[in-house]
């Protein structure tokens, strides 16, 4: 297993294409290892262009700003990527979805990674569905298929982008705990719309908020996550929801 480091963004902005203003200014963000840091904000305020600038994915932008490491490398080859969308590939197996990175790489897939294959998809609970196609998956079992084709790439830093928001109440929850328990060892960076999500399952937490979008950091609660809802997580989640309906007005 890979070890994950720290990630520090100072002084970022952003900006699209051959628009001028920035939708992202002066934005220091600060990613600790092992934690679940969460990201919270409106709808096209850059939060996804964070994570895909990481991923080294962005494009057609304009970015100025240092990201840095604890351990002075560079990003590149170190991340990975859960999106919104499972991206399963229809004509292959679970299994072989699982390994599709080694086959994406050029690499082989051996009896010996397949077997590290099934264990994951045993640790999500998957197992029983290993030759089983996505098509026949209800959402939740696709999106923990997607969690261990993540896991199988075992890379430090896994960025995750609204992974259980199209999920129903009950599959989120558990999918949010199963994530937390396999990933406790990573540098984690969660979008999220769900202010009771980011306080469930965040060490820390940004609201980027204001036009051009800056990050604010909000207070983080003594308890560990992933946390139950009491009267301290339900004022957080109250005080996140204020700050966003004022950036929504």
């Amino acid at each position: 297993m890979t070890d994950a480091f720290a990630i520090k963004i100072q002084h970022a902005q952003l900006a699209y294409g051959h628009i001028t203003e920035p939708v992202l200014q002066d934005l220091s963000l600060s990613f600790p290892a092992n934690q679940w840091t969460c990201l919270l904000g409106r709808s096209g305020c850059g939060k996804t262009s964070v994570l895909r600038k990481l991923a080294g994915l962005l494009e057609d932008a304009h970015w100025h700003g240092e990201i840095l490491t604890s351990d002075g490398q560079p990003l590149a080859g170190r991340i990975a990527y859960m999106a919104q969308q499972d991206l399963l590939l229809p004509w292959l197996s679970v299994l072989d979805n699982v390994c599709v990175g080694y086959r994406l790489k050029g690499k082989p897939v051996t009896q010996v990674i397949r077997d590290q294959a099934l264990r994951l998809l045993e640790q999500v609970g998957m197992s029983e569905n290993a030759q089983a196609l996505p098509q026949t998956l209800s959402g939740g079992m696709r999106q923990r298929v997607a969690l261990a084709r993540t896991l199988m790439q075992d890379q430090p830093v896994v960025l995750m982008d609204e992974p259980f928001s199209a999920l129903d109440a009950v599959t989120r929850h558990k999918l949010q705990t199963l994530s937390f328990e396999l990933l406790q060892h990573k540098t984690v960076v969660l979008v999220t719309h769900d202010p009771q999500e980011a306080v469930r399952l965040g060490h820390q937490l940004y609201v980027f908020e204001g036009n051009p979008a800056r990050a604010r950091s909000l207070p983080t609660l003594s308890t560990q996550p992933p946390r139950q809802l009491d009267s301290d997580t339900a004022q957080l989640q109250e005080q996140i929801l204020k700050r966003l309906e004022v950036d929504h007005a």
